[in-house]
């Protein structure tokens, strides 16, 4: 992929002392979130896999599904749709299955006019019609979405509304996938935050097959524990949580995410708190899919708060 098409919008907050970058051409990716000069985001494989083969990093936005399907087909509100088996386009997670949505940099969002005049904000479109077909074969639903993210106070606000403009009925199953770090100090000073929320029970390939049981909020200090956890009726404000001595990381679900997933592999330097409209696979399954009507507007939104802690750690069963 062309390095113009990969281009960099920075975002900053002077008195927060945070800078975030954006990468338009590679799906809207919040590839960097700086503080004081450290990154806040594991960088992974960096931005040009991430766009070219869908190797996650930075704070990806996963559409038009957030995590895995149960296979190449889906069936919504009457329409049948067959998915590709095109590397291109879709990215198969270890048991080969379509995972992340549409491959980034084949998301070509336009910025909107006056996003580079504003140093602490910008806002960016895309239409997704059948003058698309490489998408719309994909996700056959006319709609417009619209991405905001904002710089403020020492937070990340990020935005996004789906509007189905047409006459097509278009289902919601979007979410992002925020790679969280606290640079320079292990996993075993690492105090992880969950708030009360309802554990949903997966099978082999880590798909839902309904809830398991409800999780009290709790606290522990990471070290070897790993998660790939998927959770439902999360509270509209609830917050997440990853701090150290001396910095704290809060991710605040603050509008439209019933649902999210923590993951962190063993030995991993990064922890992912996942906003998500639905669960995993509910465009196969159908469990806790929102549907738009025609005309109607879904908005969502989270942030990224940043502040100094001086979080000790506390040892607890998550």
């Amino acid at each position: 992929m062309s390095s113009s098409l990969l281009s960099s919008v920075s975002l900053r907050d002077e008195e927060g002392s945070l800078e975030a970058t954006f990468v338009p051409g590679a799906g809207m990716l919040c590839s960097s979130l700086r503080h004081q000069g450290a990154e806040l985001l594991a960088q992974n494989a960096g931005v040009s896999a991430y766009a070219e083969r869908g190797k996650t990093m930075g704070i990806p936005l996963l559409y038009p599904w957030a995590n895995r399907l149960g296979g190449f087909h889906y069936s919504v509100a009457g329409r049948e749709v067959a998915l590709p088996h095109d590397s291109a386009c879709i990215a198969l997670d270890g048991n080969g299955l379509p995972i992340h949505g549409v491959i980034g940099g084949r998301l070509q969002w336009q910025l909107s006019r006056g996003s580079h005049q504003d140093a602490q904000a910008l806002s960016a479109e895309l239409n997704w019609s059948p003058s698309q077909p490489g998408l719309f074969e994909l996700f056959p639903f006319r709609h417009d979405l619209r991405y905001d993210a904002r710089l403020h106070g020492g937070r990340l606000k990020i935005e996004l509304s789906v509007h189905a403009c047409g006459s097509d009925v278009v289902p919601v199953a979007l979410g992002f996938h925020p790679y969280l770090s606290l640079p320079g100090v292990p996993r075993e000073q690492w105090l992880v935050e969950l708030p009360t929320m309802r554990h949903l029970k997966l099978d082999a390939q880590q798909l839902p097959t309904g809830a398991d049981h409800n999780c009290p909020a709790r606290s522990f200090t990471l070290a070897e524990q790993t998660f790939d956890d998927g959770f439902d009726t999360v509270a509209e404000g609830a917050r997440f949580n990853v701090s150290s001595p001396g910095r704290s990381i809060s991710l605040e679900l603050r509008e439209g995410y019933p649902c999210a997933q923590v993951y962190t592999p063993a030995g991993a330097q990064f922890i992912c708190f996942e906003p998500m409209t639905a669960p995993t696979n509910s465009l196969g399954a159908g469990m806790g899919l929102r549907v738009l009507q025609p005309g109607e507007r879904y908005r969502s939104c989270f942030s990224v708060q940043i502040a100094d802690s001086q979080a000790s750690a506390i040892s607890d069963q998550p």
